[in-house]
């Protein structure tokens, strides 16, 4: 199963950083822009969605930081969605996205996201976890977000057409998909010119054992050279076992409102 075909980075002067266009729900992932960094801000319980975006706002506001300057958001849901459901979803997230200026279109969303499913301690609605935006800052930072990505490939076709072994959890099949996100995180950090090497952070979803591949796999490939930040979750669309993201924010903030 093929990855996804990287194209060139759009920069966003106003927000301060670039993006690698994906699709209308979520970018691939931004990079900082000369002269600024991404900082990210983690809360300390789920926030749900619109208040988490009200939240957002007055925050930048204090800071002097454009809204535009939003470019990723880390979401927690109560279950997995359906194919259409997800849909659905993503239509209605999109819209304050519109409304703040940050997307320019209905079909091109500069904003990296993941969007997870607890297993245990589930909130009742979807809501933000963390999110990441770009402040001016001397000198180059470097600082990125890769998105979130699961085990299913590009294209229009369901989930269960495109997805690395569906419906099995073996330990064989829980390593293939494993590697086939992997993978795509490499692919997505190559188009913005970065590495493992250059990562801060790399978190893993996933409710099966990832012990059988963890040191030849994510370990041997730097993907763990700050530790694994192993999240007992599932990927937002059912049928999805695994995902993965990870960064560079050399500044984070941990917030109780």
């Amino acid at each position: 199963m093929r990855g996804e075909q990287m194209t060139a980075t759009i920069d966003i002067p106003t927000g301060g950083y670039r993006y690698m266009p994906f699709a209308f729900q979520y970018s691939g992932g931004v990079a900082a822009l000369d002269g600024y960094r991404i900082e990210r801000v983690e809360f300390a319980r789920p926030m749900p969605l619109a208040a988490g975006f009200a939240w957002i706002e007055r925050y930048l506001g204090t800071l002097g930081v454009p809204l535009v300057a939003l470019c990723a958001c880390e979401l927690r849901s109560p279950a997995q969605f359906t194919d259409t459901g997800f849909i659905a979803f993503n239509r209605q997230y999109i819209e304050t996205l519109k409304r703040w200026g940050v997307m320019a279109d209905d079909d091109n969303n500069p904003v990296a996201r993941s969007n997870v499913i607890p297993a245990m301690h589930r909130p009742n609605e979807p809501s933000f976890h963390a999110f990441c935006f770009a402040r001016p800052a001397a000198g180059a930072s470097g600082s990125f977000v890769i998105a979130g990505s699961g085990e299913a490939g590009d294209g229009p076709a369901p989930y269960r057409e495109r997805t690395v072994r569906y419906g099995e959890t073996s330990a064989d099949a829980m390593r293939e998909k494993a590697l086939f996100v992997l993978g795509r995180m490499e692919e997505r950090m190559a188009a913005l010119g970065k590495s493992w090497s250059d990562t801060t952070a790399t978190q893993v979803y996933t409710v099966y054992d990832l012990h059988p591949f963890l040191a030849d796999e994510i370990v041997r490939r730097g993907a763990a050279q700050h530790g694994l930040l192993w999240h007992y979750a599932r990927p937002p669309v059912e049928g999805l076992e695994y995902e993965m993201d990870c960064r560079s924010a050399p500044v984070e903030h941990h917030v109780r409102p």
